[in-house]
């Protein structure tokens, strides 16, 4: 036993720390959620290359290339048979639209994809996404990709970090400020594990959510995420980047000119982008969805897709082991051009018409292979300044995907972090600046907000939030708190309630842990009933439990009468949630409010 002194010493000294150090809360809480994140970046990604050899290899006999670092499978490919992909991306249509229209119809308005879904949900649904949402959402995606859809793997998982750091939330019952901060820590896991850049994942989810601001608040938990999703990630599928390609150096100041040409061009190819994609999900998909049903629809966007993608295989799916062959110099000029224009319709239709999918892969394609236009046509003609051309491919991933996402700091990041230096820096910084400005009307993401400011999820940033100032030890007076056992008959709860002034008790169960609440407004529609006084039980009227420790602020202690509509809430100790120190009533909260507006009035 005394071997187990220095463990249990070191428990007690995590869970105080845990419970009164915040910082060290959203560290042990971030890394929860990127380990779940991880293992689920790791099944579907899986997935999908399984599905995506099966379907397209063996089966339809299509050869695409694999990016160095994706390269599961080299096995032969079966006989080719193209009329394979119509059939598997109108079948996948006709299921998606049913699963969707059957068991998660709301989420046919969430937004572009499951990036743009989380934005949803984290401004105006208060960061609570029905966790059916991520599981339809990547079991169809999963079958969108591996059939042969134009779409990526980035916003479903997404989706799916999203969906873990809600459920999360909702598990520890955190309040609906730190539940959003949660979605956001998971969407960073899901993201730095699957495109395998833990610090670009990160900043990019805090980012994406604005157009003019980032939610600072969420970094910590973010990080940490992403770092722990990218590491269990790695453990299966290694820590090689997406592309096996040399590092880019930048060496010529007269460049920054060719990278300012790279700006514009990505802008008008990002505008040109975002407007098919809406032209096609609107002014096609919607009217038909409205007259066939989702399901038809789907299955139409399927089957279009299927069409353009046996004619031209190139865009199919993602298309990373073409922007590779590209970064390698080993696509022609007129490849590059056709696959712009493809792969813009091919997502706009996949996308457009229902089908599950992100936008965040074929964006980066259509914004890669735009630089690399630059890069190629400069290169030919000024080949003394322009000497690295797949250079080019790098910087316009990053600068398109910041311009039509109004995300400038995180696909820097990423790209740096693909590269695995920082070569490419200045080029990075000077072409996605650029690129934001002239790209300042665009947005792919529909939910997108200007800053805090226009959120509801920072309606209270708006005004001076005094009960930050204030602390529930300000306000509660410690007293004696009756404590109900779980097993108590409702006979001797009506002697308790005669002899108390107590509205609101906590309950605890045999080995003393606090589980719940119980109200005397919620118990008075049985006490006439004379035949359940000796079969219901304190542990049948229990609700959910909550509380507030004294070093809480008063806004935290609203927000937990909000939540739960008690109208009283147990104060407990800092060092054991299961001691009591007193109760804190809802009018303390009105009244402390009162009199801090009264006093700052005073001293005006």
């Amino acid at each position: 036993m005394k071997s187990l002194g220095p463990i249990f010493r070191y428990w007690r000294d995590f869970v105080k720390s845990y419970r009164s150090i915040a910082s060290f809360r959203w560290l042990v809480v971030g890394a929860l959620v990127g380990a779940i994140s991880g293992l689920s970046a790791v099944v579907f990604f899986g997935a999908i290359e399984v599905g995506k050899y099966l379907i397209q290899a063996k089966l339809a006999g299509v050869i695409s290339p694999h990016p160095a670092g994706e390269s599961l499978f080299h096995a032969e490919h079966g006989v080719f048979r193209p009329w394979v992909i119509p059939v598997a991306t109108t079948l996948t249509g006709l299921f998606t639209g049913w699963l969707v229209s059957r068991f998660i119809p709301d989420s046919v308005s969430g937004g572009t994809d499951g990036t743009d879904a989380t934005i949803n949900v984290f401004h105006n649904k208060g960061g609570f996404l029905n966790p059916l949402v991520p599981v339809i959402k990547g079991l169809t995606s999963i079958m969108t990709i591996a059939s042969g859809g134009s779409a990526g793997r980035e916003g479903p998982i997404t989706q799916i970090g999203a969906g873990i750091g809600s459920w999360l939330a909702e598990k520890f019952d955190f309040s609906a400020k730190e539940r959003r901060i949660l979605l956001l820590a998971g969407a960073a896991g899901g993201l730095g594990a699957v495109f395998r850049a833990p610090l670009g994942g990160a900043l990019t989810a805090i980012e994406v959510v604005y157009r003019e601001d980032f939610e600072s608040e969420a970094m910590l938990p973010s990080i940490m995420s992403s770092v722990v999703a990218y590491t269990v990630f790695s453990m299966v599928y290694g820590t090689e980047p997406i592309f096996g390609i040399d590092r880019f150096q930048f060496h010529d100041p007269r460049e920054l000119i060719f990278y300012a040409i790279l700006a514009l061009v990505c802008a008008v190819s990002g505008w040109l982008y975002v407007k098919t994609f809406y032209a096609i999900k609107y002014k096609f998909f919607f009217p038909l969805k409205e007259k066939v049903g989702l399901m038809w629809s789907t299955a139409a966007g399927g089957l279009l897709m299927g069409l353009m993608g046996m004619l031209y295989p190139k865009i199919l799916s993602g298309g990373y082991g073409w922007l590779e062959l590209a970064i390698m110099g080993q696509l022609p000029l007129i490849t590059m051009c056709y696959l712009i224009v493809g792969k813009t319709l091919a997502t706009s239709v996949t996308i457009g018409s229902g089908m599950s999918g992100g936008m965040f892969a074929p964006a980066l394609f259509v914004g890669g292979l735009s630089g690399g236009l630059v890069g190629k046509i400069g290169h030919k003609f000024f080949p003394d300044i322009v000497t690295q051309p797949g250079a080019y491919i790098l910087v316009g991933m990053a600068a398109f995907f910041a311009g039509v996402a109004n995300a400038p700091i995180g696909p820097l990041i990423m790209v740096t972090e693909l590269t695995q230096g920082y070569g490419l820096l200045a080029p990075l910084m000077l072409a996605s600046a650029i690129c934001i400005v002239l790209s300042r009307n665009t947005s792919l993401y529909e939910n997108q907000v200007e800053n805090k400011f226009d959120s509801p999820a920072h309606l209270e940033d708006t005004t001076i939030n005094i009960l930050e100032q204030l602390h529930v030890s300000d306000v509660y007076t410690p007293s004696r708190v009756i404590v109900l056992e779980e097993n108590i008959t409702l006979r001797a709860l009506a002697d308790i309630f005669v002899n108390t002034n107590q509205l609101n008790f906590p309950v605890r169960d045999e080995q003393g842990q606090y589980i719940g609440m119980l109200s005397i407004h919620g118990v008075r529609q049985y006490m006439f009933e004379e035949d359940l006084f000796d079969l219901v039980v304190v542990r049948d009227l229990t609700t959910k439990p909550t509380y507030v420790r004294p070093d809480y602020n008063m806004y935290q202690a609203l927000l937990r009468f909000v939540d739960t509509d008690y109208g009283q809430i147990p104060v407990v100790s800092e060092e054991d949630t299961n001691r009591f120190l007193g109760l804190l009533n809802r009018e303390d909260v009105f009244n402390a409010y009162h009199d801090a507006i009264v006093e700052a009035m005073d001293e005006d």
